[in-house]
C-alpha cells in the first residue's frame, strides 16, 4: 500500500541539521504536513505532542505513534495492515525541523507544511 511509502516521505526530509529531541517536531502540532506523488495523489500526516500521528490517504486513515531517535523519527503503525508488504513497524527515516510555509522534496515526493489541521 502506497499510505506507508508517502508517510514515510513525508517524514524524510533534505539536508539539514536534525534535532536530537522531539523539539524537531514542535513546529508540526496542530498543522499538517501534506505530501504530493508525481500523480497528484496527497496524504496528510497529523502529528500530536503526545507521540501520536494520523495519517490521511486514499480514502483511508490510520493512526500510531512516533519517537524522536537522534536524527530518525519511527512511526509505529496500530494497524499492520495499512503497511506495505516488507515494510517494517516501526518505520524509521531520517527528519529534520521544517516552520509552517516550508515545502522541500524527499525522493520523488514534493512535502509542504501548512498552518492547522487541513
Amino acid at each position: 500500500m502506497r499510505l506507508v511509502l508517502l508517510c514515510a516521505a513525508m517524514t524524510a526530509m533534505t539536508a539539514g541539521a536534525a534535532l536530537a529531541d522531539d523539539s524537531v517536531l514542535a513546529s508540526r502540532f496542530g498543522n499538517t504536513t501534506i505530501t504530493k506523488d508525481g500523480a497528484g495523489n496527497e496524504t496528510r500526516l497529523y502529528y500530536a505532542a503526545d507521540h501520536t500521528f494520523k495519517v490521511k490517504a486514499q480514502g483511508q486513515t490510520t493512526n500510531g505513534t512516533w519517537k524522536i531517535d537522534g536524527g530518525t523519527i519511527c512511526l509505529a503503525y496500530a494497524n499492520p495492515a495499512a503497511l506495505a508488504a516488507g515494510t517494517p513497524n516501526p518505520t524509521c527515516v531520517p527528519v529534520s525541523n521544517h516552520k509552517v510555509g516550508d515545502s522541500w522534496s524527499a525522493g520523488p515526493y514534493s512535502v509542504s507544511l501548512v498552518a492547522g489541521i487541513q
